[in-house]
């Protein structure tokens, strides 16, 4: 018999309990006394003891049905009193009142428990009051912004200003402020942050209401409420903007009950206790087996259970689900009773038992329940299972993180119920990616940091810029800071166990292994995955709907570590692969139309555009035809975007939105974009298929390709086949023919590297903020001990005080030392910086892989550089000090990568988008300002580095010169005059700075592109004249209008009534007062490189040059340096904003150049320079004294100038100009005074007949052809370089010819 029935094979159709010759027949499988004590075993009696065990009633399959409905009797008044509570009004099922219990605008989920802040302070409340009675509700903060929750009557009335608690008989807890809320306000509880859960308790026996957090009481908030006839009680909440929660009145079990209290809705009593007892049949079924042979009923571990098919033991289950099934669809049940039972196993045994009984578990609900309700179980089942996840509190060992994991990881496991939980739920219906989210504590105290990390540590650093103190660890600090980080590491080992079980849910959703039968998961996760990513790059203005940053940073790690995975596993059994440390993303993969990248820019443009461009490349390049319909649809969708209506499922919430309401909010929440459906129609280049037969293509053969959506994509769609690359068709000939892996995974990469895109970046940036406030308490604790060791003794007043903020400093900097372990653990770990730079490594690769291919490289989406930027940003900023690039593996060869990237592509003509053109300028002005990245520059191929000076000397107009400028002045910056500062001298004492920005690193110049720069200069006789107009052009420009900005600021700060001047204009003055000192800084380069530009009059540009910049020196001179005067007056201002605007900066690069000019030149030259600069009407040589200290005489009928006033003087700054270079000023300007003094003897009276018409400073030296107008040499010259009209007349210029007056006239008379 034992062989007859472990042959036997059941299906769920095979067995019915229909006829009595069946039972009989089944019936007698066993011995009829065995059978019942098997049956009395497995449904026995609660209150059934040993005695009646000899009077029971015999049990078999025919009484077995009489004797379970006995089991299950609930009394009916037991239910009926659910329905009839005393001090309890409304619906016995609780729910938000969305139709007329709020105020304001406000996002309901569509169970009507879960709440979106929409307006300013919405207001909404229950459908459900109580006046009588101690009751309890629970809330789970999914946002830990501004709130107020508690209770209120149904006479309060609400407002956009005022909410719960703003008024009479309305009673809140604001765990934001920390602070309860009656008309008044007082300090109560704790900080509550996202995870958390609150209890709010009315007691209106005795009046008094109270507050819970996380199950620990908080203590009473308000007593002596307002009862009695017509005062009745709603839960109520109000909220911010964007802020979110959930209520639980009792639907699901309360995760933190209190004895005495009630929840608002009851639970489901009948169908608990039904259910309970159903539960102790099945386990009594895991741990019974029946032994025929022997004829008697064997223990054994639940663990140890399998399904044989034995028919007693199915029908005994069939039984037992028959009734279960019903109960299994409810909320309640799934939690409190087959969530429970499952936790228990996973809590009782290690993984692999839990996950041999769980997996026997899901096959029993799939053999004898049918399909919806099985589907409907493991949804509710899983939706339970992320609440408990999410809202759970931060333990020491994690271990109930753990335990939730686990069992995930133990759902997911099984086949059947992994498929439809993906397509249908883990997506769809819940925020999924909880799963990877590591919470973060707020409260290091309940968390057990603390125990964890008893010794805290934090860094000392000095408290002003400009003043490194090197001082060496004593004994003591050694002693706290390495015990501080073995408590760091045992807390990253509790959170490794953590990660790792998050990386294994991952792997069980990418393997492509379980295709038995259907679709494997992979296909069905990218799927999922590509709509996630679609929801949060096109939804980025409507913050509910999209996944929380922090939540993203968790998901790509974990991503990245099953990728990498998977990707060498694939590896070890395909040596022609690459390993993933050789990762990229093949270029086909952005214009074969295999991927959508929806509406996402790419580097050349819109998609529609580039196809139509680019289509002939594409055919010639890459075999692949665009079908013509479908170029047809994109050109007639371009051409009606703005006329086409919305989809109706997108119109209504706007529509209901303009009246104002609580609106039902879809189960997807963040997942819901109402630009969906539309983007993939007319944008969505989501896959490709092949239209031609399955054949291999020759050379000349191409493919022609139409676009299918996601869901439309089979396996072969992505993997390819035989005579098909999948997503790989359309191979360049630059690409190799070897696979880099399976396809599928350069999907998840893709997707990877988009993630990073959309929020990873921003949130890793925004977690620095801990370590900030580490540094500024460390800052603050460290000056109060120097002020304490300062402060007299006998001043006990200040000592107390003094002695107070000591306290509360070091209690502040253990909690945020604490804190600051968790982030670097769980952040800015060693192996999260690793995940990072290989995300960096792939960017730069794929982006080298791209640029090979031509014009085809304007398909590439920005993004990936983007990512390539923004990735070595934060492993330069965001990891350190704890981590250092430096120790990473190939970081030299990976700086020189991104070097030889930002260097081709800022000036990149394939490269259209302003955004990212401005991103790759800025983010190479940032590499040359530090050294090792600045050397990476200088190791990139000789052609690339002289291509990228010449892109930075073309002419500025029609660009960013600002930022290109920029660049050409860190290249210089410590070789120029006086310019070895880090940061203005002026600024040293005032405003301590962050000393990671660019703008503050150590002079680091380069003298190898210098001599580029030179190179190219002296190269051909357009390059030099054409960038030096513009520079002039912009140096004119930018410091006419810091002049115009100051008078009004001036004029502004004058008047006698209030006023205040826009801190907009003071930070574009401020601007342009450092884009001139910049373009000066330029000048001065190019004129010690190359003087022979502006001092060989042999090129036909050189005086006109030199005269312009003589007249600019001038003007920014007179401007700068005379005595109380407009640029002094605003410098003693010290306006906000203002800072940088001084004196010095301005007049050392002035300074430089002249010295450059008038000193170090050749004799000829200096002649020429000299005779230019004092031929200028503006020059005064009181000017040139100035520079050294010598003030200005007062103009008779002025008062003298203060006693006590500094004069600016060169001589001041010893520390920043060395004594060579003040011996050059000191000649210069005895040259110039000797030089003035000679012209001043020789020059003769001009009449004013003889002076330019233009210029009025210079005799007319130059006659146009042919209309014979005439001006001076230098007016002419600059005007030419723009224009070829005459000034005067306006008739194209021909040709320019010396005049000179004397000769004109004896010719004149001659030739009479």
């Amino acid at each position: 018999m034992a062989s007859k029935e472990g042959g036997m094979a059941f299906s769920r159709k095979s067995y019915k309990l229909t006829s009595d010759a069946e039972r009989s027949r089944v019936t007698g499988i066993v011995h009829e006394k065995l059978l019942s004590d098997y049956l009395h075993r497995v449904f026995a009696s609660p209150d059934q003891g040993p005695a009646a065990a000899t009077s029971r009633k015999p049990l078999n399959f025919q009484n077995l049905p009489e004797h379970l409905d006995q089991l299950l009797h609930v009394d009916k008044e037991e239910e009926e009193s659910q329905e009839q509570v005393e001090g309890r009004l409304g619906p016995s099922t609780v729910v938000l009142d969305h139709t007329g219990g709020f105020e304001g605008l406000l996002l309901v989920d569509d169970d009507l428990l879960g709440v979106i802040g929409h307006s300013n302070f919405g207001t909404i409340r229950s459908t459900t009051c109580v006046y009588k009675g101690k009751w309890i509700y629970e809330v789970l903060i999914s946002s830990q912004g501004l709130m107020q929750i508690g209770w209120c009557t149904i006479n309060c009335r609400f407002n956009q200003e005022e909410g719960v608690g703003d008024t009479h008989n309305s009673y809140a807890y604001d765990g934001n402020r920390v602070r309860k809320w009656n008309v008044t306000t007082t300090n109560y509880g704790k900080a509550w942050a996202a995870g958390d859960i609150v209890s709010c308790l009315i007691d209106l026996d005795e009046g008094t209401l109270s507050f819970s957090l996380n199950g620990v009481s908080l203590g009473t908030a308000f007593e002596n409420l307002s009862r009695g006839l017509g005062m009745a009680y709603f839960p109520a909440i109000s909220l911010s903007f964007k802020e979110s929660v959930a209520f639980n009145f009792g639907s699901r079990p309360l995760r933190y009950p209190v004895a005495g209290y009630r929840p608002l809705q009851d639970p489901p009593s009948a169908s608990l206790v039904r259910a309970q007892r159903l539960l102790g049949c099945f386990r009594a079924v895991l741990s019974v087996e029946l032994d025929p042979v022997e004829g008697r009923l064997v223990e054994k571990k639940s663990s140890e259970w399998q399904l044989q098919g034995q028919p007693t033991i199915l029908l005994t289950l069939a039984h037992i689900f028959h009734h279960f099934a019903s109960l299994l669809c409810e909320v309640y049940v799934v939690e409190a009773v087959l969530m429970s039972f499952l936790l228990g196993v996973v809590e009782a045994g290690p993984p692999e038992q839990a996950q041999t009984v769980v997996h026997h578990v899901l096959d029993l609900l799939w053999l004898f329940m049918e399909d919806y309700e099985v589907q409907d179980c493991l949804k509710q089942l899983m939706m339970s299972l992320l609440r408990l996840y999410r809202f759970s509190p931060i333990v020491p060992d994690l271990s109930l993180q753990i335990h939730y994991l686990r069992l995930t990881i133990a759902i997911l496991s099984h086949e059947k119920s992994r498929k439809f939980l993906l397509s249908n739920v883990l997506f769809d219906v819940l925020r999924s990616i909880v799963f990877f989210y590591i919470k973060s504590p707020l409260r290091v105290e309940e968390a057990g940091l603390q125990e964890l990390i008893p010794t805290t540590w934090w860094p000392h650093r000095s408290p002003r810029e400009g003043k490194e103190e090197v001082r060496e660890e004593t004994s003591e600090e050694r002693l706290r800071r390495r015990a501080y980080e073995r408590g760091c590491q045992r807390l990253k080992k509790r959170i490794e166990v953590v990660e790792e079980l998050q990386v294994q849910i991952l792997k069980l959703l990418l393997n492509n292994k379980d295709d038995n039968g259907g679709e494997a998961s992979r296909y069905i996760f990218l799927t999922k995955f590509r709509k996630f990513l679609q929801e949060n790059a096109s939804g980025r203005g409507n913050t509910p709907m999209l996944c929380p940053p922090e939540y993203m940073v968790c998901f790509l790690h974990r991503l990245i570590s099953a990728l990498r995975f998977y990707w060498d596993e694939y590896k070890a059994s395909n040596p022609r692969t690459s390993f993933s440390e050789e990762a990229y993303v093949p270029p086909q993969i952005f214009y074969n139309g295999k991927v959508d990248y929806f509406d996402l820019q790419r580097l050349g443009g819109l998609l529609s555009h580039l196809r139509k461009t680019l289509k002939d490349d594409l055919a010639s390049k890459a075999n692949i035809l665009i079908d013509p319909l479908e170029l047809q649809a994109t050109t007639m969708d371009d051409l009606d975007e703005d006329e086409e209506p919305a989809p109706a499922a997108a119109q209504r919430p706007m529509q209901a939105l303009a009246v104002g309401g609580a609106l039902p909010l879809p189960r997807p929440g963040w997942l819901s974009s109402p630009t969906l459906g539309r983007a993939n129609r007319f944008l969505s280049t989501a896959a490709v298929s092949l239209m031609t037969p399955r054949r291999p293509l020759s050379a000349s053969e191409k493919v022609k390709v139409r676009t299918l959506s996601a869901e439309q994509r089979t396996r072969e769609d992505i993997e390819g086949s035989q005579w098909n690359e999948g997503l790989l068709v359309g191979r360049p000939p630059e690409e190799p023919e070897q696979p880099l892996t399976e396809n599928s995974l350069l999907e998840v990469l893709d997707g990877a590297v988009m993630m990073y895109n959309l929020s990873v970046h921003q949130q890793l940036g925004k977690m620095v903020g801990v370590s900030d406030d580490v540094n500024e308490y460390a800052m603050a604790l460290r000056d109060t001990e120097d002020k304490l060791r300062r402060c007299p003794k006998r001043r006990k007043d200040i000592l107390a005080e003094l002695s107070k903020s000591q306290k509360v400093f070091s209690e502040k900097l253990d909690h945020l030392s604490r804190r600051l372990a968790w982030v670097h653990a769980a952040v800015y770990s060693q192996e999260k910086m690793q995940d990072i730079y290989w995300l960096l490594r792939v960017c730069l690769r794929t982006i080298e892989h791209g640029d090979r291919t031509g014009s085809l490289f304007a398909f590439m989406p920005e993004f990936y550089l983007s990512v390539a930027i923004n990735s070595y940003s934060a492993l330069k900023n965001y990891f350190g000090p704890v981590h250092s690039m430096e120790e990473l593996p190939g970081y030299e060869e990976t700086l020189t990568r991104l070097a030889a990237i930002l260097a081709k592509h800022f000036a990149d003509t394939r490269i259209v988008g302003t955004d990212i053109r401005d991103s790759l300028m800025q983010a190479l002005a940032s590499y040359v300002c530090y050294p090792n990245s600045l050397r990476a520059v200088e190791r990139i191929p000789e052609e690339q580095r002289i291509a990228m000076v010449r892109n930075l000397l073309a002419p500025y107009e029609q660009r960013p010169w600002a930022q290109t400028n920029w660049i050409l002045v860190r290249l210089w910056r410590g070789c120029g005059f006086g310019y070895r500062y880090t940061r203005l001298p002026h600024l040293l004492k005032t405003k301590p700075e962050d000393a990671n920005l660019p703008s503050l690193q150590k002079p680091c110049p380069s003298t190898l592109l210098q001599q580029h720069m030179a190179d190219l200069l002296r190269e051909g006789p357009d390059v030099a004249p054409s960038f030096l107009n513009s520079v002039l052009n912009q140096l004119n420009w930018a410091f006419s209008e810091f002049i115009g900005m100051i008078q009004e600021i001036q004029q502004a700060a004058e008047r006698l009534e209030r006023n205040y001047v826009d801190s907009r204009q003071l930070k574009v003055c401020a601007t342009c007062f450092d884009l001139s000192v910049s373009l000066l800084r330029v000048l001065e380069m190019t004129i010690t490189l190359v003087p022979e530009i502006f001092l060989d009059w042999a090129r036909p540009t050189s005086e006109m040059l030199l005269r312009r910049l003589a007249q600019l020196l001038n003007q920014v001179l007179n401007r700068v340096t005379a005595e109380r005067n407009l640029f002094d007056r605003v410098v003693t201002l010290r306006l906000p904003g203002l800072e940088s605007v001084d004196h010095y900066p301005i007049l050392v690069a002035v300074t430089g150049i002249l010295v450059r000019l008038l000193v170090h030149g050749p004799a000829s030259g200096t002649e020429r320079a000299t005779s230019v600069l004092l031929a200028d009407p503006c020059f005064q040589l009181r000017s040139i004294s100035y520079l050294l200290g010598q003030p200005e005489p007062p103009a008779p009928g002025t008062a003298l100038p203060a006693p006590d006033r500094k004069h600016f003087s060169l001589q001041s700054y010893t520390d920043y100009i060395s004594v060579e270079e003040l011996a050059q000023v000191e000649q210069m300007l005895a040259h110039l005074t000797s030089a003035s003094a000679q012209v001043a003897a020789a020059s003769l009276p001009t009449s004013e007949e003889d002076l330019c018409p233009i210029c009025y400073a210079h005799p007319i030296s130059a006659v146009f052809q042919p209309c014979g107008h005439k001006s001076c040499k230098a007016c002419i010259d600059q005007h030419l370089m723009n224009n070829k009209d005459c000034f005067f007349c306006k008739a194209t210029i021909v040709s320019v010819e010396d005049w000179d007056k004397a000769a004109h006239a004896s010719a004149t008379s001659s030739a009479a």
